[in-house]
């Protein structure tokens, strides 16, 4: 299995955004979602317009059956309700434009392949090597993180790690750390 880093360039995340905004805008909140909230690309793909529509998405995580709820960002929050403007509240909120090859039903959802395309398509335009369907999920947890490191207990928590050292590998500090000592070294 491939490993996938956090996008840790602020410049990089926002780069992003614009990317997906001008080409697509389910792409466009699928990514700001993502990395704005934590989810696994799983319970993403899953999410329906009614779980959008307040200021709090509540659900229950399919992995681990954990119920998990966070705020939707401010900063998507115009572009979330103009995009869900016309859509009913039992839809997909990232449904898929195609018809499921074998049962051909429409109005599905994306699968995680489906975001896991049109991720490392965007990451090839800004170069970046180690994404997959893991980095929104890393990239939040990072920039929390470097927010403020005190965020760790929640970050252990919103994960379901019980050692710190787990979360700091999976947001990709311990590399980060490793890899400025090595370049500090004389």
């Amino acid at each position: 299995m491939k490993s996938v880093q956090p996008i840790t360039d602020d410049r990089i995340v926002e780069g992003l955004k614009h990317y997906f905004r001008v080409r697509s805008m389910r792409d466009y909140l699928f990514f700001s979602i993502g990395i704005y909230s934590g989810l696994r690309v799983s319970d993403l793909c899953k999410l329906r317009v009614v779980d959008v529509r307040g200021t709090h998405v509540g659900l229950t995580e399919q992995k681990n059956k954990n119920t998990k709820r966070f705020i939707i960002h401010p900063s998507i929050r115009n572009e979330l309700d103009i995009y869900i403007s016309s859509k009913s509240d039992s839809d997909y909120l990232f449904a898929s434009r195609q018809r499921k090859k074998i049962s051909q039903i429409k109005n599905q959802p994306i699968d995680r392949t489906t975001a896991y395309r049109f991720l490392n398509v965007a990451a090839a335009h800004f170069g970046i090597k180690e994404i997959g369907c893991h980095t929104l999920r890393k990239t939040w947890g990072y920039r929390l993180y470097k927010q403020d490191e005190r965020n760790l207990a929640l970050l252990m928590e919103a994960y379901g790690h019980s050692d710190m050292r787990v979360t700091l590998r999976y947001i990709g500090i311990t590399q980060n750390m490793l890899d400025r000592a090595i370049m500090m070294m004389k």
